[in-house]
């Protein structure tokens, strides 16, 4: 390791950064066509299947559940973060947490985009392997799990999320789907969505928001590939990874891929390409895809599993996550080992790095057109009668749902929404650098929680989203107490004070 670092320094000059710069673009370029599809498929899921049915259904961790909690996550986003936020929000709401566990992994290893791209950079054998390995990884975690992520640290980590510890980005909030919009969209007929305006401006949120929940994960991804395939030679991979020693090697390597996962920072889609820089270098086809699959413990998801979870929770998880990653590499490589489908040439380069008329170009022609048709769309919402309910995050540009933001701010007489407390702060730090941007939709002075009847300032007071309206509570408990039946609390109270 010494070694490979050694020579990362020595091989830092313009000629070597530029070369780097360009192998990296061109992996992009190689993948832009299948990076369009798959976000654009995870906004179309995400805006039209029922979330209510994920929570509903996720109760135990049964065969059938964990079933059931694959499938959901095989159709929803390929986004670490956003997976991650979404199986905190289905165990909060009711879900069981080996099941919730379950939706993150398929979530983010058997999504069709991540397919896409191990074909197009690594060929067929490591496209097949995920949907071998992903599997397998997802049995081991529902047995092991079982076992280990369970008791009173689990019921914990449920109380603290319902009453409001959380942190990182929330990706729920951020979508711009309010969830009265969520609540229309998933009580109507599917084909009457598919002729909706609204419902394709929704989904294009939902895409445009992956992508710039993802978009330094993919720069950051490309861009260490890139350097990685140029700039690092063969033999100074010798002294990372075992070659020559049959079982030894494998199972050195199926342990090194998650930790170069969980010191890389790099998680999702964006993983794909490292994972070719390194099967170019000499890792062993196990420890590629145990690699691969570890993009769920890169070290910023860490932290938030942490905060999540709290620290206790966190580390059982990260040790859960990190055995069966690298058991299903290892198990993965000894099925394809058996059948005789690993292959056994490396490329001499991941990608050609120069512009060809072939059906690459192509692809990635017409789906620019794609992409120019989601971003319109996007941009459009409100006036296609989508995206209600948000406003703009003024510290990183993201959407957020005004009812569930999970953070607010008052300068200047203006009101300001945030995906979360970390961009409020950056906000507070330096608030007039960043108010150009158009705040949300400003509340009255002061409001009337619905539970307790207590005035509370909207500023700062949780809220929930229910027929079009947004109402603010004293606490989260009184928050909490609204959500499990709200007609309830409404009745005979006028909604007036509260924000439409």
């Amino acid at each position: 390791m010494v070694s490979l670092v050694t020579h990362f320094v020595a091989w830092l000059d313009v000629a070597d950064i530029a070369d780097s710069a360009r192998e990296g673009f061109f992996m992009f370029w190689e993948t832009l066509w299948a990076l369009v599809v798959g976000f654009g498929l995870s906004g179309v899921v995400q805006a039209f299947v029922s979330k209510e049915e994920m929570q509903r259904v996720l109760g135990d961790h049964r065969p059938a559940t964990i079933a059931k909690a694959s499938g959901f996550g095989m159709v929803s986003s390929s986004c670490s973060y956003a997976a991650t936020a979404m199986a905190k929000s289905l165990f909060q709401k009711g879900a069981d947490f080996i099941s919730a566990m379950v939706f993150m992994f398929a979530s983010t290893n058997l999504v069709i985009e991540l397919g896409v791209v191990l074909l197009i950079l690594m060929g067929w054998q490591f496209a097949a392997a995920e949907f071998v390995g992903g599997p397998i990884m997802i049995v081991m975690l529902a047995v092991v799990g079982g076992f280990v992520l369970r008791g009173p640290l689990v019921e914990e980590a449920r109380r603290r999320l319902q009453h409001g510890v959380i942190g990182g980005h929330d990706h729920q909030a951020m979508v711009g789907v309010s969830e009265e919009r969520q609540a229309v969209l998933e009580g109507t007929p599917w084909s009457q969505k598919l002729r909706s305006k609204a419902a394709w401006a929704d989904a294009a949120s939902y895409t445009m928001a992956d992508i710039t929940m993802l978009r330094k994960e993919l720069v950051i991804g490309y861009g260490v590939a890139g350097f990685l395939a140029v700039a690092v030679p063969m033999d100074a991979w010798n002294d990372v990874f075992l070659r020559g020693h049959g079982f030894w090697t494998t199972l050195e390597n199926v342990i090194v891929g998650p930790f170069i996962a969980f010191i890389s920072f790099v998680c999702s889609i964006g993983n794909v390409p490292m994972a070719a820089a390194l099967w170019h270098g000499g890792i062993s086809f196990g420890g590629v895809i145990s690699f691969i699959f570890a993009d769920l413990i890169a070290l910023p998801l860490v932290l938030i599993y942490r905060k999540y979870y709290g620290t206790k929770l966190a580390l059982r998880l990260v040790a859960v996550f990190y055995a069966v990653m690298a058991a299903a590499g290892l198990v993965t490589e000894g099925i394809f080992a058996a059948v005789g489908m690993i292959p056994q040439n490396r490329p001499h380069e991941v990608v050609t790095t120069h512009f060809q008329w072939n059906y690459t170009t192509f692809l990635n022609i017409a789906f620019l057109g794609v992409f120019a048709v989601l971003y319109w769309l996007y941009r459009n919402r409100e006036r296609l009668g989508g995206g209600q309910g948000y406003a703009i995050d003024p510290v990183c540009g993201m959407q957020v749902q005004t009812a569930n933001a999970p953070a607010t701010a008052r300068f200047d007489g203006q009101l300001f929404w945030f995906c979360s407390d970390r961009c409020r702060e950056r906000f507070e730090a330096a608030p007039a650098h960043s108010a150009n941007v158009t705040p949300g939709p400003e509340p009255s002075a002061s409001v009337i929680d619905p539970v307790c009847g207590m005035t509370v300032d909207p500023a700062t007071a949780p809220r929930r989203g229910y027929g079009g309206v947004t109402y603010f509570f004293c606490n989260p408990g009184c928050a909490d107490a609204f959500d499990t039946d709200p007609p309830r609390f409404l009745a005979g109270n006028s909604p007036s004070g509260h924000q439409h």
